[in-house]
């Protein structure tokens, strides 16, 4: 029975491609489990500002630096999916990754000080972030060893 996932091989790649490919999976992967880390981290910096009256600055300040570690690494992401050649869906978005992490992520938090339907915006947006990221990883493992 025949499939219609297109499996590649690595072997049939250039060495500045396959590199780049090995480098964009794993990139990915951290990518998802920073994208973890910052559910955390949100909930922890509502529930200290909740329970314990932290201001919204220390509440958040993890989860802001790691937000802004995680637009960096979409940059990087993107870098790297333009030498590897994943295709051009995977490459649209990458693209579209670097504009949800860099710059929706950070017009969304900061009109959420005036209105909190931004702040539920934020958060979808970040949950598409992560979903994009999983699709883009899931896509990338289809490359065999």
């Amino acid at each position: 029975m025949a499939s219609n996932v297109q499996t590649r091989s690595l072997s049939d790649l250039t060495s500045a491609r396959r590199g780049a490919l090995i480098a964009y999976r794993w990139l990915l992967l951290a990518f998802l489990l920073a994208g973890a880390a910052q559910i955390f981290l949100a909930g922890l910096g509502v529930f200290s500002i909740t329970s314990h009256g932290a201001s919204t600055d220390s509440a958040f300040g993890p989860h802001r630096s790691l937000g802004f570690t995680m637009a960096g690494a979409a940059v990087i992401i993107l870098i790297l999916a333009l030498i590897a050649r994943p295709g051009a869906l995977p490459l649209a978005l990458a693209g579209v990754l670097v504009v949800q992490t860099g710059l929706l992520q950070s017009l969304l938090a900061g009109l959420a000080d005036n209105a909190a339907l931004y702040g539920g915006l934020h958060a979808l947006d970040g949950l598409l972030a992560l979903g994009n990221a999983g699709f883009l990883y899931a896509t990338a493992r289809r490359w065999r060893s």
